[in-house]
């Protein structure tokens, strides 16, 4: 049997007891490592766990899937991912080749805590979230904006959005593949104050209103840690935070953000006043 084993937000001990049990029998267990991070080495989740793990970079798990799935018909694998196992569409693809192998390969899900439920630490209500978009990084050629789209269909409804912002681990750099070598860039994990840089950048160019200077929005880092932060302000604001090392996300606030909402997450505010004055001015269940 395949097990697709969440690991939950923070570290080694965030694993359930269930999933322990798994992975500390089974045949071969593999860590997915390109779609999200843990704040801990590997060293240190062999540690707990007992026993060797498998790296799986990008290469791995789209391209030589069969090496993770060998024999998973006769033996237990478990296959490790940060979070919850469902929240990225690369863990339904593997699942689907587990139904389509010949013979057919079981699998089971063990759930664990996911951004997607966590970000409900910043107060504001999980009802009334919209669908979740990813910021990419920029580069001088590539400014991708269809996130800007999504967002604004979310403001239409008064809904929250929640961006997940990229990481690059194990990223090939291209000048050197150009030259026949193959050399990786160091891993770079996008910060808050970077996602609303660029979130106002293409507001600069759409003009619709969508996530202009004055829009609120909660900055979060290393949620489920002990070290998480959360930082409330306007998008002017979180593009000058630093809410330190990773993992990032921000959440824009829609506008029919209840008095409930406004009142938890003014206590992250930057600037209480200003927070306060912008939210009853054009948030206070507009939308």
């Amino acid at each position: 049997m395949l097990y697709i084993i969440g690991l939950g937000l923070a570290d080694e001990r965030d694993v359930s007891v269930k999933g322990l049990e798994v992975i500390r029998k089974a045949e071969r267990v593999y860590l997915e490592a390109y779609t999200a991070v843990l704040l801990v080495d590997q060293k240190q989740l062999e540690s707990y766990y007992g026993r060797s793990v498998i790296l799986a970079d990008r290469e791995m798990v789209e391209s030589q899937s069969d090496d993770i799935l060998a024999n998973a018909h006769e033996k237990d694998v478990a296959f490790l991912v940060v979070g919850d196992p469902f929240s990225a569409t690369t863990h339904t693809d593997l699942a689907l080749r587990c139904r389509q192998h010949d013979p057919p390969i079981p699998t089971r899900t063990l759930p664990n805590a996911s951004i997607l439920t966590a970000v409900g630490a910043t107060g504001l209500s999980l009802y009334t979230f919209g669908q979740t978009v990813s910021m990419v990084f920029f580069t001088d050629s590539w400014k991708p904006s269809s996130f800007y789209d999504r967002i604004a269909e979310n403001a239409s409804l008064g809904f929250h959005t929640l961006v997940l912002l990229d990481i690059k681990v194990k990223e090939p750099d291209l000048k050197a593949m150009a030259r026949g070598k193959i050399i990786y860039e160091p891993p770079r994990f996008m910060t808050v104050a970077q996602c609303a840089g660029q979130m106002l950048e293409v507001e600069e160019e759409r003009q619709q209103g969508v996530c202009g200077k004055e829009s609120l929005a909660v900055g979060v880092a290393r949620l489920g840690s002990e070290h998480q932060q959360i930082v409330a302000g306007t998008l002017e604001e979180l593009a000058e935070a630093d809410l330190g090392q990773p993992l990032h996300s921000l959440v824009l606030c829609g506008k029919k953000m209840h008095e409930m909402e406004w009142e938890y997450v003014r206590e992250f505010a930057v600037n209480q006043d200003k927070f306060d004055r912008i939210w009853k001015a054009n948030y206070a269940g507009k939308g």
